[in-house]
C-alpha cells in the first residue's frame, strides 16, 4: 500500500469502526510528525428553498355591453323600384355567356382622343366605345333590342337603341339610359354620359332619363371584379356586365409575349326568346369592334 500503512494499526473513527480518510491522515501525522493539509471536504449545498405557494390573482372582467339597437325603416325610392323590378326578373330564365376582350388597341386610341375631348369640356371614358359597339351589334341582332309582354306572348323589336348604364349612387342602384345611340357619335355619347353621371351623383335624374331603356350595360369593373351574373331588367331581354381592365401577358400571332389590356364581359339573355348561338355571335361582333376600333368606322352612320 501507499505509505506502507498497516490498516490494522489505524484506529477507525467511522461507523462500526470503519477507517476513514481522516484516520489515515492522523496516523501518518503521528508517525512522521508532518502537518498535512486537511483534506477538502465536499461542500454541502443546502437544498434550494421551496417556492412558497403563489396565488395568481384572477382578473375581474366584465362582459362587454352592446347598446346598439336594430332599426327598421320602410323601403322607398329607388330601392322600392328595384324590389319590384328584381322580383319580376326572377321569373325570367336567364342564359349566361362570358368572354374576354383584348382592349389593347382601344386603350391606345382612347389615350389619343382624351386630350381632344377634354379640350371640348368632356371626359372621355371607355363607356362611349362600349355603347357604340353594342348599338352596331344590335343592328345585326335586333332581337336583343326587343321586349316581351308579361306572359311572353308577344315580342316587340325596338327601333331606338336606348342603352342603359347601371350607376351606383348614394340613392342606390339607378339605370339611366342614353337615347338613340344608333344615331350618336362617340363624342355625342360621351357628352350624354357626362350629363347623366353628373345628375345621378346629386339625385337629379329625370323620369325621362330613367325610363325607356331597351338594353343595359353594367360597369361593375369600376368598383372591382372580373365576372358577374347580371340580372335582366324586364321588359328587356338582355344585359351585359363589364369587368375591370387588367394588364395581362398574352401571345401575339408570332408567339411573342406582349402586355395586353384584358377585360371580361358577362352577358345574360332571356332564354325564352334568345338562344345561346345568337348571344355568342352578338358578343363576338361586339368584341371585334372593340379589339379593332377601326372596324367601327366601316359601319358608323
Amino acid at each position: 500500500m501507499e505509505n506502507n500503512i498497516k490498516l490494522s494499526e489505524v484506529v477507525g473513527s467511522g461507523k462500526d469502526g470503519r477507517i476513514l480518510k481522516e484516520d489515515i491522515l492522523n496516523y501518518l501525522e503521528k508517525q512522521t510528525g508532518a502537518i498535512l493539509p486537511p483534506s477538502p471536504k465536499a461542500e454541502i449545498m443546502p437544498p434550494p428553498p421551496k417556492p412558497k405557494d403563489m396565488t395568481i390573482p384572477i382578473p375581474v372582467s366584465k362582459p362587454p355591453v352592446f347598446t346598439g339597437k336594430d332599426k327598421t325603416e320602410p323601403i322607398k325610392g329607388f330601392q322600392k323600384a328595384m324590389v319590384k323590378t328584381m322580383s319580376a326578373a326572377l321569373k325570367i330564365p336567364h342564359f349566361g355567356y362570358c368572354d374576354e376582350v383584348d382592349l389593347t388597341e382601344l386603350v391606345k386610341l382612347r389615350e389619343e382622343l382624351k386630350p381632344i375631348a377634354f379640350a371640348r369640356g368632356i371626359k372621355l371614358s371607355f363607356m362611349p366605345f362600349f355603347l357604340k359597339a353594342v348599338s352596331l351589334g344590335l343592328l345585326q341582332f335586333p332581337i336583343l333590342n326587343a321586349s316581351v309582354d308579361e306572359n311572353c306572348q308577344n315580342i316587340t323589336y325596338k327601333a331606338s337603341h336606348n342603352i342603359g348604364i347601371a350607376m351606383d349612387t348614394e340613392q342606390g342602384l339607378i339605370v339611366p339610359n342614353v337615347k338613340n345611340v344608333q344615331i350618336c357619335s362617340i363624342f355625342d355619347i360621351a357628352t350624354e354620359l357626362n350629363r347623366l353621371q353628373k345628375l345621378g351623383s346629386v339625385g337629379q335624374l329625370s323620369t325621362t332619363d330613367l325610363t325607356g331603356g331597351t338594353f343595359t350595360l353594367s360597369n361593375i369593373g369600376s368598383i372591382g371584379g372580373t365576372y358577374t351574373k347580371p340580372v335582366i331588367l324586364p321588359p328587356e331581354v338582355a344585359i351585359g356586365a363589364l369587368g375591370s381592365i387588367k394588364a395581362i401577358p398574352r401571345f401575339n400571332q408570332k408567339g411573342e409575349v406582349y402586355k395586353a389590356q384584358i377585360m371580361n364581359v358577362s352577358w345574360s339573355a332571356d332564354h325564352r326568346v334568345i338562344d345561346g348561338a345568337t348571344m355568342s355571335r352578338f358578343s363576338n361582333l361586339w368584341k371585334s369592334y372593340l379589339e379593332n376600333p377601326a372596324f367601327m368606322l366601316l359601319d358608323l352612320k
